[in-house]
């Protein structure tokens, strides 16, 4: 136990030196705003390079992705199916579905789901 102590703390420490190390010897950036402009063939831009992002896309992409997830989680159910009790797996299973259903009402009754307002 004492030489797991001791090794996870000479790893922090040589991790905490050379973070050290290297923001100290780390190249200073000077902020300057022809620099942080894009380049477009040495011309000053015509507009911004930061287009404003749509909120609403990105929640509809961060349903996406819960939902994705949620149906990796739901593909090992039916493997289990054949060496698990039936009662149990059927009751987890529907337990499962029951959260996934009352979530889905939620993102749909909060509007969520619909891409025009």
């Amino acid at each position: 136990m004492f030489m797991m102590f001791t090794m996870s703390t000479i790893i922090i420490l040589i991790s905490l030196i050379m973070m050290l190390l290297a923001s100290i010897l780390s190249k200073k950036s000077f902020y300057d705003r022809e620099k942080n402009s894009p380049f477009e063939c040495g011309f000053d831009p015509k507009c911004s390079a930061r287009m404003p992002f749509s909120l609403h896309f990105f929640l509809i992409a961060i349903i996406f992705l819960i939902f994705d997830v949620e149906i990796a989680l739901l593909l090992p159910v039916i493997i289990i199916m054949k060496y698990s009790n039936v009662l149990i797996w059927l009751t987890t299973s529907m337990f499962f579905l029951w959260i996934l259903l009352i979530g889905l009402y939620h993102e749909w009754n909060q509007g969520a789901l619909e891409w025009t307002n």
